[in-house]
């Protein structure tokens, strides 16, 4: 906004996540240390508040729109400004000085909520994960009030999952991170080109450090203010061509800086993975020239090249893009004009799977609808959680007809964009689907998932999902491997049996776009396609703020190397409304 107050500070990096975590934080540390339970409420529903949030936070917050926001009060809005502006505010602060850092990170344990750190903290001091794993050792976790032998198992198992993914992030996480610093970088006077390299630039599903590249003929300044961000916790090194900071969400991030014709040769090999640079720079040397970080040379001559396409056609290669940068055929393909054209977000024109108030979503169907069409979407798939699901509110007999009314009025007065009538039926423990064939039957598709009971053999989880993949009912295999990334691993599948059933059966797979799925696994996508599998990319929305997580789907479906034509909702509402209507084996 033209002409609009700004803060004095550099800009920050600081984003909704961040001020999101930070307040329910607080709302945890409130709880541990005994505080008035209003007070925690406030801030749990702020935190929800702001995770919620489709608009800019920054904005909200300096137009004062914020306020307006239920759950957010003139407190907890100056909480936030302090935040977006210095990085904490004054209530998270004190805080932290009464409440030890290990009690935090106990937080992060799966199934560690305030409760249960609160009683091992006052009941046995433990202040640390390493001292709740050796209570859990030592049996004393098993006697606590409301704990027992199969919570204290739990809980060891839980520490174990935590330490393998500690130094990890989600994907979502680290790219908010990374977009707050590059936006930084790039307001520097004098900085010409940049860009995030590394595992983010290649869309992996978790990311361990960012990578961050720049040129400038000054560096100093652009180090100043990367080193001085409000967001950065420690400064590891600080040099003329790369500075190493961790941030208060505990990333690394490196920031390297370099001149301006070696952008494109840096922008190549801080991009791909270690395979697939050795593999690279193996065909350069077969063609006599020398590649490295800061160029391609034949003999002691730079070649100038002006980007990475100019790079990989030096080399005889079509463009790779980072997606596929992992040394998986990518460039052999290369080589041979054979990579496919992979599909983009723009290609998608709808999604399924998306939640509503009918079950466990925070958003009424209309809601929904019209954040679809601000998108730019034609449609829009409902698919609210069946009966079982008793946990997520899931719909009745009864509930499921009020529904389907509701959409129909909603269809005739938003036309031409369409609510598609969908569920999210449980797959049972024998495979059958949560409702009888005639409440099926009033769906326009149904995605059939896996809820609960993950515990069975390979051979009885294959069969369970094979069984609801055989069911003419079935139109999508919602979550495959049921994973939650940096939390629970999936079930044991044969995933070979499971492609052969949707291909079969017509049944789309999907590539769950929630940032804390992205499943099915990208590595495994190559393989369900070549078996005749076609797949369908939804985002799993709880909430309007989420229907476009369909782009962390397009991240993974590009990964796999997917095309458009592999991607169900890149059809036409036609085209989608024709296919749902055929009749399936």
């Amino acid at each position: 906004m033209a002409g609009a107050h700004k803060p004095k500070q550099p800009p920050t990096p600081v984003t909704k996540a961040d001020v999101a975590r930070a307040l329910r934080n607080v709302a945890a540390m409130l709880e541990i240390t005994g505080d008035n339970p209003f007070r925690i409420r406030a801030f749990e529903n702020a935190s929800a508040a702001i995770e919620d949030l489709s608009e800019d936070l920054h904005a909200m917050v300096e137009s004062g729109e914020l306020l307006e926001v239920r759950g957010i009060g003139k407190s907890i809005f100056a909480d936030v400004k302090s935040m977006l502006e210095t990085g904490t505010f004054d209530e998270y602060e004190k805080l932290r000085k009464k409440v030890p850092a290990g009690i935090l990170e106990m937080l992060r344990v799966s199934g560690m909520g305030p409760k249960k750190v609160k009683a091992v903290y006052e009941k046995l001091d433990i202040k640390s994960v390493d001292e709740l794993e050796q209570a859990g050792r030592d049996g004393k976790l098993a006697v606590l009030p409301g704990f027992g032998e199969k919570t204290q198992l739990n809980i060891l198992n839980a520490i174990a999952r935590y330490r393998k993914y500690a130094q990890r992030f989600l994907f979502s996480v680290a790219e908010d991170e990374a977009n707050g610093i590059l936006e930084a970088v790039r307001r520097v006077k004098g900085v010409k080109h940049s860009l995030i390299g590394g595992s983010l630039r290649r869309h992996r599903e978790t990311i361990g450090d960012i990578d961050i590249l720049a040129t400038t003929d000054d560096a100093d300044p652009v180090m100043d203010v990367f080193t001085s961000l409000p967001n950065v916790a420690t400064v590891i090194a600080k040099g003329p061509t790369k500075s190493s900071v961790i941030m208060k969400s505990g990333i690394h991030v490196d920031l390297r800086v370099v001149k301006d014709d070696e952008f494109a040769a840096a922008s190549h090999y801080f991009s791909g993975n270690k395979e697939h640079n050795t593999e690279v720079r193996a065909r350069a040397k077969k063609l006599g020239y020398k590649l490295n970080e800061y160029g391609l040379f034949e003999g002691e001559h730079a070649v100038k090249i002006k980007d990475e396409e100019a790079l990989f056609a030096k080399l005889g290669m079509d463009f790779i893009p980072p997606e596929l940068r992992e040394n998986a055929g990518e460039i052999e393909a290369a080589e041979e004009h054979a990579l496919p054209k992979l599909i983009e977000v723009g290609d998608i024109r709808g999604t399924f799977h998306c939640h509503s108030t009918y079950s466990d979503g925070r958003s009424t169907l209309r809601e929904m609808a019209e954040a679809a069409k601000a998108l730019g979407l034609e449609y829009l798939g409902i698919a609210d959680h069946s009966q079982t699901a008793v946990y997520a509110g899931g719909m009745d007999k009864a509930k499921v007809k009020k529904q389907l009314r509701e959409i129909e009025e909603l269809n005739q007065e938003l036309a031409p964009f369409v609510l598609f009538k969908g569920v999210e039926s449980d797959i049972l423990l024998d495979g059958r689907l949560d409702y009888d064939d005639e409440t099926l039957a009033s769906f326009d598709h149904v995605v059939a998932s896996v809820h609960g009971q993950f515990t069975g053999t390979e051979a009885q989880m294959t069969k369970r999902i094979v069984t609801a993949v055989s069911n003419p009912f079935t139109t999508m295999l919602g979550h495959p491997t049921g994973r939650v990334l940096l939390s629970r691993d999936g079930y044991p599948l044969n995933l070979t049996a499971v492609f052969e059933a949707c291909a079969a059966h017509k049944v789309f797979i999907e590539i769950n776009a929630h940032p804390y799925r992205l499943d099915l696994d990208w590595r495994h996508l190559r393989t369900a396609k070549d078996m005749g599998v076609h797949f369908v990319i939804n985002p799993d929305a709880h909430h309007t703020s989420e229907i476009g997580y369909f782009r962390y789907g397009v991240g993974i479906a590009r990964k796999g190397w997917l095309t458009k034509g592999d991607v169900f909702n890149t059809k036409s509402t036609d085209g989608v409304r024709a296919a749902l209507r055929k009749p399936r084996s």
